[in-house]
C-alpha cells in the first residue's frame, strides 16, 4: 500500500534511529548547540525590527509626496486602536505577518536545518491535515457560535450590533486574505521555534507546553478571564502540536478562532475591539476548544501521520531518554 507524503508511519521502525517528538526536533542537527535559538531570536528580532522601521519610512514618505495618503495616515493615527477599522485591521494583521518572514529568515541565516522541521515532524507543513484541521474547526466554532447566540438570546442581549456598510465589507475581506498568514506567524512563533527552544533545553514536553504560555498571554490585552481563555488556547495548541507532530492543528484552530472574531465583528454579530470576557463566553471558550482538540486527535488515531521523527542515533544530539515518544493523555 502507497502513502502519501503526509501519510508516514508514526512509528517506523528504523536500526540505531531515536525517534524524537516535535519539540527536540532542533536536537536532531549536527549543528545545534544550547545558545542557538537564542542566536535566531536575535537575528529575527533584528529582521523584524528593521521590516517595520522600513515600512514606517515608506509611509513617511509616501505622506510627503501624497495629499491622499497623508489624509488616510492621519485618520489611523486618530482610530489606531480600533480594529473595525480596515485599515487599522491590516495594519494590525501585517505587523504580525512580519514575524513569518523573519523567522524563517534568521532560521535560515544561523538556525539549525532543515528549517521545514519547524512545521513538522516531517519536514514539511502537512496539507491535508491543515485541511482536515481547518474542517473541523469551522464545524467546531460554527456550532459554538449557535450556542452563544442562544444564551445572549435567553439572557434579552442584542444579537446584532451597528454594521457600516462603508466598512464591513473591505473589513471582511481583509480578515478572509490575512488572518491565516497572521495566525500561521503567531504558531511558527510561540508553538514552533519557542516550543523547540524550550525542549532543546528540558527533554518534558510539558515545559516546551507551558513555558510559552506566559508570553503569549501578555502579547494579548484582555482581562483576566479573557486572558484565561488566551492561556487555555496557548495550552491546547500546544498540546495538539506534540501529540500531532505538527503545527497544522494549532494553525487550524488559530485561524478559524480569529476568523470567527474578525468576520463576526464585520457583520456586527461581535465586537473585535472587547478586551473583556464574561464567565458564560470563557466556558463555552474552553468548551469549543476541548471539542475540537478531541476531534483533531481522533482523526489522527485513524490516520497514518507520524508524531515521531525517525533521526539516527549518529546524527542526533537527544539522548536515549527520548525513545520514549509520546505525551500522557
Amino acid at each position: 500500500m502507497t502513502t502519501s507524503r503526509d501519510a508516514l508511519p508514526a512509528h517506523s521502525a528504523v536500526d540505531g534511529a531515536s525517534p524524537l517528538q516535535y519539540h527536540r526536533l532542533a536536537r536532531s542537527a549536527r549543528s545545534y548547540r544550547w545558545w542557538r535559538p537564542l542566536l535566531v531570536a536575535g537575528v529575527g528580532a533584528g529582521f523584524y525590527g528593521t521590516f517595520m522601521l522600513g515600512a514606517l519610512l515608506w509611509a513617511g514618505v509616501a505622506a510627503l509626496l501624497s495629499p491622499g495618503f497623508a489624509a488616510a495616515a492621519d485618520a489611523f493615527a486618530t482610530s489606531a486602536h480600533d480594529v473595525s477599522d480596515p485599515l487599522v485591521l491590516a495594519v494590525t494583521l501585517l505587523s504580525l505577518i512580519a514575524l513569518l518572514p523573519s523567522l524563517f529568515i534568521a532560521q535560515l541565516l544561523v538556525g539549525t536545518k532543515p528549517v521545514g522541521l519547524l512545521s513538522s515532524v516531517a519536514g514539511h507543513l502537512r496539507w491535508r491535515m491543515l485541511t482536515r484541521s481547518l474542517r473541523v474547526a469551522f464545524a467546531v466554532f460554527a456550532i459554538a457560535q449557535c450556542i452563544t447566540v442562544a444564551i445572549s438570546a435567553a439572557q434579552g442581549e442584542p444579537l446584532t450590533q451597528h454594521v457600516d456598510a462603508s466598512t464591513a465589507l473591505p473589513a471582511l475581506v481583509i480578515a478572509v486574505l490575512l488572518v491565516p498568514f497572521q495566525a500561521a506567524a503567531e504558531e511558527y512563533v510561540f508553538r514552533g521555534f519557542l516550543m523547540q527552544t524550550v525542549g532543546g533545553w528540558l527533554r518534558h514536553p510539558l515545559f516546551s507546553v507551558l513555558l510559552p504560555v506566559p508570553v503569549f498571554v501578555v502579547a494579548h490585552g484582555y482581562d483576566p478571564l479573557g486572558q484565561a481563555s488566551v492561556a487555555a488556547f496557548a495550552i491546547v495548541a500546544g498540546w495538539l502540536t506534540i501529540r500531532t507532530g505538527g503545527l497544522e492543528a494549532a494553525i487550524g484552530l488559530h485561524v478559524v478562532n480569529n476568523l470567527a472574531v474578525f468576520g463576526l465583528g464585520a457583520l456586527g454579530l461581535g465586537d473585535v475591539n472587547v478586551t473583556s470576557l464574561g464567565p458564560i463566553d470563557l466556558v463555552v471558550s474552553i468548551a469549543t476548544m476541548a471539542v475540537y482538540a478531541a476531534v483533531v486527535v481522533w482523526q489522527f488515531r485513524r490516520g497514518a501521520h507520524a508524531s515521531t521523527r525517525d533521526v539516527p542515533e549518529s546524527r542526533s544530539l537527544a539522548s536515549t531518554a527520548d525513545r520514549q515518544p509520546g505525551m500522557p493523555g
